[in-house]
């Protein structure tokens, strides 16, 4: 008889996680359970008026091969954004970002002519280049790195709205060597985050000139319809809310409810990590007061399209991203800069991030009230009206998993803790983007599989599953 493997989360890791496992071993038996009605988790479009734009990511990191080569796996094409220029919202306005490697600045030159920041702050950033290495034993927070390197001017307006905007985070909280741990090698290696940044910058070029980001030709959408084939339709069952797994004899079960117990010689949590403490706190209690620990923020996303003839009115970038306390956005795409092919009609469309660390509360601010205040901020920045033609605004709850100081050690005594055969799987564990979580959903259905081989062949007993 065949091993069993359950899927708990039909999101791009568990249904990335499906796809592997029936790639290295085409007889499992693969049950992928999600609750909700539709499968893809954040990789959804709204519709603003007429056109049909990205909830979630809409594009993936191309120096991290994962997430496009499992779209060349599946016959999906792959597309590059027509810019990936980035601007800044300053006290002079939107700026572009001086020569950087994840904002931190590459060109002492370029950086002293830089009118974004107070000379003051542009000379303390390059006592980098001839400070001592001080970094602490230990992790160490984002904030607290590039402030000691950097100074507080740079940090704050060049390099942690870049960075923790990626995880909608508080610098000061996020670790580290969890989060950019090239920011600590170049200081290892290279006594500087300048040295370190134009090295980087350096070898990139050699490597690899090709476009920063990528995404499936018509939308990230296209990844998750392309999975669903591949996994097959047959097995995902929608609406199937797991709610415990247990042990049942060498191997394990699944209950789902009304939807029944499902039997598994392997299960691979692909959920957040809250969700996936409640699906182990009777098997693996250990491991679920681990995953408890880490916190969640909420965020949205609000897509704005403006009146046909104001596309070109938009700066020649892919967007801009907004210091602490600035604005209320984390960010700003401009899609119809990014994205031109689509048929955005001349009109100028946008997607702002919202909420975050520090910033949830805006989320609880009725509609029209956040479409009012972010279109006014809009308006100073942009040659823009102060209201959008069209508009969509999604609420993700509880979205953002924060990799805060001492994260990687929490993360390993939830690994020692689970039982055999027990997997978890997506952005709180190995990376927040779309390629860290299907490099992470490879790596666990391939430790299943092992683990199967490993232990030989499942000797079972047809019959019902019952729990007891």
């Amino acid at each position: 008889m065949s091993a069993r493997v359950v899927v708990v989360g039909a999101g791009v890791g568990g249904l990335a996680a499906a796809h592997r496992l029936l790639r290295e071993d085409p007889s499992l038996e693969v049950t992928v359970l999600e609750a909700d009605r539709r499968p893809g988790g954040k990789l959804r479009t709204v519709r603003v008026g007429d056109l049909e734009v990205e909830a979630g990511p809409d594009a993936f990191v191309a120096r991290k091969p994962w997430a496009a080569d499992l779209c060349r796996e599946l016959g999906v094409p792959l597309e590059a954004p027509a810019t990936s220029r980035s601007l800044v919202w300053t006290d002079r306005g939107l700026l572009p970002f001086p020569g950087n490697a994840f904002g931190v600045p590459a060109s002492p030159a370029e950086l002293l002519r830089w009118p974004g920041l107070p000379l003051g702050a542009r000379v303390r950033a390059l006592r980098d280049l001839w400070a001592r290495r001080a970094a602490p034993r230990g992790d160490e927070s984002l904030g607290g790195l590039v402030r000691r390197r950097l100074g507080d001017g740079v940090a704050e307006v060049l390099v942690e709205p870049l960075l923790a905007g990626l995880f909608a985070g508080d610098a000061d909280r996020l670790s580290a060597r969890a989060t950019f741990p090239e920011l600590a090698a170049w200081e290892r290696d290279h006594g500087s985050l300048i040295r370190g940044a134009r090295a980087a910058l350096r070898a990139a070029r050699r490597v690899d000139p090709g476009p920063v980001f990528v995404r499936p030709a018509g939308g990230v959408r296209r990844l998750v319809d392309a999975l669903v084939g591949a996994v097959g339709p047959g097995r995902i069952r929608l609406g199937a809310v797991a709610r415990a797994i247990w042990a049942e004899g060498a191997a394990y079960a699944v209950d789902a409810g009304a939807d029944g117990a499902f039997p598994a010689d392997a299960v691979l949590v692909a959920t957040p990590a809250f969700v996936a403490a409640d699906l182990l706190g009777g098997i693996a209690p250990a491991a679920a007061a681990a995953l408890r620990r880490i916190p969640y923020v909420s965020t949205g996303v609000l897509a704005l399209a403006y009146p046909e003839g104001t596309g070109e009115r938009l700066p020649e970038a892919s967007g801009f991203v907004v210091p602490r306390g600035r604005a209320a956005m984390l960010a700003c795409t401009f899609l119809s800069r990014k994205w031109p092919d689509r048929a955005f009609g001349g009109r100028a469309v946008l997607r702002c991030f919202l909420g975050g660390a520090g910033a949830e509360d805006l989320l609880d601010v009725p509609d029209d009230e956040i479409v009012e205040g972010v279109g006014r901020q809009l308006a100073a920045v942009l040659d823009l009206p102060p209201l959008p033609e069209a508009w969509a605004l999604v609420r993700w709850p509880r979205a953002m998993p924060q990799y805060e100081v001492g994260h990687e050690e929490l993360l390993r005594g939830v690994a020692e803790a689970l039982p055999p055969g027990i997997f978890v799987v997506g952005p709180a564990y190995g990376g927040a983007g779309v390629a860290d979580v299907v490099r992470a959903a490879n790596e666990a259905a391939a430790a299943a599989v092992a683990g199967l081989r490993e232990r030989g062949a499942p000797e079972r007993t047809e019959g019902t599953w019952t729990t007891s």
